[in-house]
């Protein structure tokens, strides 16, 4: 199984750029954000943008270390079901 740890921000001003850095090869691929230290709405869009790129690719996704707002803002939209969080993270 592939992971890929990702850090910093994951907000509206450096989201976008960061659409192209995920690379769907493999069956499973893991994403580690327990190195983000910032994650709003557009965190929320990548992560479902990378899903919908994995699903595509036959690839399954995993999200792990996710920050706290950003579950609760999951929650809030109501997008927890559709974003493979980790079930110890819920």
């Amino acid at each position: 199984m592939n992971s890929v740890a990702l850090s910093g921000e994951l907000t509206l001003a450096h989201a976008a750029r960061r659409l192209d850095e995920l690379r769907v090869a493999g069956e499973a691929l893991t994403l580690d954000l327990s190195g983000v230290t910032r994650a709003d709405s557009a965190a929320l869009a990548l992560l479902l943008a990378w899903q919908r790129r994995a699903l595509a690719g036959g690839t399954r996704l995993s999200v792990v270390g996710a920050p706290g707002g950003l579950l609760q803002l999951a929650r809030l939209y109501g997008v927890t079901d559709l974003l493979p969080f980790a079930r110890e993270s819920l």
